[in-house]
């Protein structure tokens, strides 16, 4: 048995989010002090060229659990390929009211509402450039997740995105653009092909200027939903080709309740991620893969809990994939198990 193992139990037993917390806090204060120095590295992965970056393994931590980069420095000690954090918004939001994370243990999953709850843009960029694993370093993959605050409307939605971008390009490997949580009213109405494909334009620009300004070019992703119909993924698939888009990320999490009803919690309100949005997810990225074509990458999220869960989604077409819920229910090892499953 691992350690995490022995210690789980205890943390089942505190409330989802109070966990949640001190788990984070554990992790910072092991990467500062040295601690997981002796942790064991992941099994060889052969790298994977992706988005013109170099992932030294295709395991990657999903944006969520370390949404004000805080812990980066622990989580690189894990064996990560690439590392998200976010998604941070321009100004600091507490987010939604508590409780508003949830553990449906019978099926392996986890609500949550958080709610973008982040200390804003600005306090991300300084845990950034602190930390010792940084975008700017070859083979050291960061992630940076963005959003838009919760009082802004969809009409200025752009503004929000637009800032956050301009703040955290120096320090990413890659952006993602986050439209797809289903805790911030209305969000996912950006998904609409309109709405959608005038963000992308505005964002397609800055990314330009921005090139120009910094001397290097930061791939963008889209991080869209697993509840969309398939005519939706298309029509999205076809936005990201049209707008020359460097990666898209499926999924987030779902607003179904199908695969947990009559469990514990599962009428709580927010998203589902885990176990349960395991084949919602892979539907998405095989409808993806054969519109796509390989014209850009995938990364594949939702449901990982083991290394048979990951080669499922490189089977359907993803080309990366991260994990979040099933790092909470395995632990640490889950890295472990996918690498050496992948190879």
């Amino acid at each position: 048995m691992n350690f995490y193992q022995i210690i789980k139990p205890l943390l089942f037993q505190l409330d989802a989010e109070l966990a949640h917390d001190i788990s984070l806090k554990s992790l910072k204060l092991a990467g500062k002090t040295g601690v997981l120095n002796c942790y064991p590295k992941a099994p060889h992965c052969a790298p994977r060229q992706v988005m013109g970056l170099t992932f030294t393994n295709p395991v990657g931590l999903a944006a969520g659990l370390d949404k004000n980069g805080a812990v980066i420095d622990g989580m690189a000690k894990l064996g990560f390929g690439f590392i998200e954090v976010g998604t941070v918004t321009p100004r600091p939001q507490p987010g939604n009211a508590k409780p508003r994370l949830f553990r449906v243990k019978e099926a392996q999953g986890i609500i949550n509402r958080f709610g973008f709850n982040n200390l804003g843009v600005d306090n991300l960029v300084e845990n950034v450039k602190a930390a010792k694993y940084t975008g700017g370093i070859s083979n050291q993959i960061l992630g940076i997740n963005i959003g838009k605050n919760f009082d802004t409307p969809n009409e200025r939605a752009v503004d929000d995105y637009l800032t956050c971008m301009q703040k955290v390009y120096a320090h990413a490997s890659y952006i993602t653009v986050n439209i797809s949580s289903p805790n911030t009213k209305n969000l996912r109405d950006l998904q609409a092909a309109e709405a959608l494909s005038s963000l992308l334009t505005s964002l397609k620009l800055e990314q330009k200027k921005l090139t120009e300004k910094h001397g290097k070019y930061v791939p963008m992703t889209l991080k869209i939903a697993p509840d969309l119909t398939q005519e939706q993924v298309i029509e999205i698939a076809n936005l990201l080709m049209q707008h020359q888009i460097d990666g898209v990320i499926a999924t987030n999490t779902t607003l179904s309740r199908d695969a947990v009803k009559g469990m514990q919690y599962s009428e709580e309100t927010g998203g589902l991620s885990g176990a349960p949005v395991r084949n919602q997810s892979t539907v998405v990225i095989q409808q993806l893969s054969q519109q796509l074509q390989r014209a850009l990458p995938i990364i594949g999220v939702g449901g990982i809990l083991s290394g048979a869960d990951a080669v499922e989604k490189i089977a359907a077409g993803a080309d990366l994939v991260q994990v979040y819920s099933g790092l909470i229910y395995q632990g640490p090892k889950l890295v472990h198990d996918i690498c050496k499953t992948l190879g």
